[in-house]
């Protein structure tokens, strides 16, 4: 796995804003992971897209279990980020990378 993180800077004197985030990307082949993590909520880091080849795409609860993705959760809990969420596309919300559990979860009959 190649891990690249980049600082950006988000800022309006205008309007009275500054946001300090780190983008993550984190590759393996033609697959990239794409994560967030604002300076200010250091210990949270949000998964925003997978890429294909450079083509990005919403992320599936599949990808959650790929090995490259729980790669990049372990890079980015050495990094002190222990809040992890991923934006689900049907919501269009954050939510908690440990929401996301394997498909028999979602039984009805597990739900009893």
């Amino acid at each position: 796995m190649y891990a690249e993180r980049t600082r950006h800077v988000d800022e309006s004197e205008e309007d009275g804003y500054h946001y300090e985030y780190d983008i993550y990307r984190f590759t393996d082949g033609a697959l990239c992971f794409v994560a967030r993590s604002y300076v200010e909520d250091a210990c949270e880091a949000h998964f925003l897209r997978a890429e294909r080849r450079g083509r990005p795409r919403y992320l599936r609860a599949a990808d959650l279990r790929h090995p490259l993705f729980l790669a990049a959760l372990d890079h980015l809990r050495g990094e002190g980020k222990t809040r992890h969420a991923w934006l689900c596309p049907r919501t269009s919300r954050y939510r908690d990378v440990s929401d996301a559990g394997p498909p028999w979860w979602r039984w009805p009959w597990r739900h009893g």
